[in-house]
C-alpha cells in the first residue's frame, strides 16, 4: 500500500504530528486530489491550542487543512465529471445527512500529499489563478464574502465596520469596497493591520484602543453610525465596542469564532434601537466559490498580496507557530507538499 506524508492532530492531547499514513483510495462518488497548496488558518491554531474542538469527528486524530487546491489524481467508481490532471479547489466542507462537516476538522483535510473529496465538493480552478491563491478562497475569502453578501446583506453606500484586519478581515475590506459599501471603517489595535486595511481599500483605519473611537466613527458616518459591523476577531470586547457604534436597526455579524459568552452592554438601548446580532459560519460554497473565482479571473479582486509565505508540508508546525506569534503579520501562510 502506498503511503504519504500528512500533518495530523491528535485531538485528546492537542499534539500535531507529521506521520506517514496510507494514501487514501477514492470510493464511489469520490476523487483523490494531489495537493498543491493548503492554507494555514487561525482556526487550525485554535484546534491545536484547544480553543476549538471538532464536533463530528469519528476518530481521535484528523489531518488538518480546510483550504486546499490541487489536481485530480484518481477518480472513484461512477465519477464522470472529473479527469486526472484537472486543476481544482476543494470545498471547505461537505453536507452529510443535513449536517455540515468541515474539512480538516470533522474529517481529513489537505495538510497532506493527497486528499479525498466527494465529487460534488470541488470546483475547477482556472489556469490563470495560482494554486496558492486558489487554496485560500474556500475560507479566508469565501467566509467573509458570505458574511457580507448573505448574512450581513450589505448594500451599496451603507456604512460598514470591520473589526480585526487579519486573514479574513483584510479580504472583507477589499470585498466591501468592491460592492460599494461606504464608508468602510477598519478597526484593529495593530498599526501594521491598519496600514494593510487602508491599502485594501478602507476609508478609515482606527485603533480599537483609542478612547475616541466612538467619536471617530460618528465623524466618519456623519453621525449616523454603522449599518453593519463585522467581528472577525472573535473577541468579546470587540463585540461590545461594535454594538456601541451601530446605527438604529444596525446589525452585528459574528464571524470570528470564540468559546466566550456573548454579552450586550446595554440591553435596553439595543432593543430600543432594534439592532440585531447575527451568527455566521462559512459560506454557500458552490455559489460563493463560483462567484469569487469569476471575480478574480476578471481582475475585479486580487489576492496575490495575501500569500505571506510558502513553506513545505514538513514545516507545518513552524507555520502554525509563525501564525500564532503573528511573526511578520501574515495574512495567509501556505503549505506545499
Amino acid at each position: 500500500m502506498e503511503r504519504m506524508l500528512a500533518a495530523r492532530l491528535h485531538v485528546p492531547s492537542r499534539t500535531l504530528r507529521l506521520e506517514q499514513v496510507p494514501r487514501p483510495q477514492p470510493g464511489p462518488g469520490e476523487v483523490l486530489v494531489k495537493v498543491e497548496a493548503a492554507g494555514v488558518c487561525l482556526s487550525d491554531v485554535h484546534l491545536i491550542d484547544g480553543t476549538l474542538t471538532p464536533l463530528l469527528l469519528r476518530d481521535d486524530t484528523v489531518t488538518l487543512g480546510h483550504e486546499v487546491s490541487g489536481t485530480i489524481a484518481e477518480t472513484g467508481a461512477g465519477v464522470t465529471t472529473w479527469t486526472p490532471g484537472q486543476r481544482v479547489v476543494l470545498y471547505a466542507g461537505e453536507t452529510r445527512d443535513g449536517r455540515t462537516y468541515t474539512r480538516g476538522v470533522d474529517y481529513d483535510g489537505g495538510w497532506a500529499e493527497y486528499a479525498l473529496s466527494a465529487a460534488d465538493a470541488l470546483i475547477p480552478l482556472p489556469d490563470s489563478i495560482p494554486f496558492e491563491q486558489g487554496a485560500i478562497i474556500p475560507d479566508a475569502v469565501s467566509t467573509p464574502w458570505g458574511a457580507i453578501t448573505e448574512t450581513g446583506a450589505v448594500r451599496a453606500a451603507e456604512a460598514v465596520g470591520v473589526w480585526g484586519v487579519g486573514g479574513l478581515g483584510v479580504h472583507a475590506v477589499q470585498m466591501l469596497r468592491a460592492i460599494g459599501a461606504c464608508p468602510v471603517v477598519a478597526v484593529d489595535p495593530n498599526p501594521v493591520a491598519r496600514e494593510r486595511a487602508l491599502a485594501a481599500g478602507a476609508d478609515f483605519a482606527l485603533d480599537s484602543a483609542d478612547p475616541g473611537l466612538r467619536e471617530a466613527v460618528a465623524a466618519a458616518t456623519g453621525g449616523a453610525g454603522l449599518a453593519a459591523a463585522f467581528d472577525f476577531a472573535g473577541v468579546p470586547a470587540v463585540r461590545g465596542q461594535a454594538v456601541s457604534v451601530l446605527a438604529p436597526k444596525g446589525r452585528l455579524v459574528l464571524v470570528g469564532l470564540t468559546d466566550q459568552p456573548l454579552t450586550i452592554p446595554d440591553g435596553t438601548r439595543f432593543s430600543y434601537l432594534q439592532q440585531r446580532v447575527l451568527g455566521h459560519y462559512g459560506s454557500d460554497m458552490p455559489v460563493a466559490l463560483a462567484q469569487l473565482l469569476r471575480l478574480v479571473q476578471a481582475g475585479r479582486l486580487d489576492f496575490s498580496g495575501s500569500i505571506s509565505g510558502v513553506l513545505p508540508l514538513s514545516q507545518a508546525a513552524e507555520a502554525v507557530a509563525r501564525l500564532e506569534r503573528k511573526e511578520g503579520n501574515p495574512i495567509r501562510l501556505i503549505l506545499r507538499p
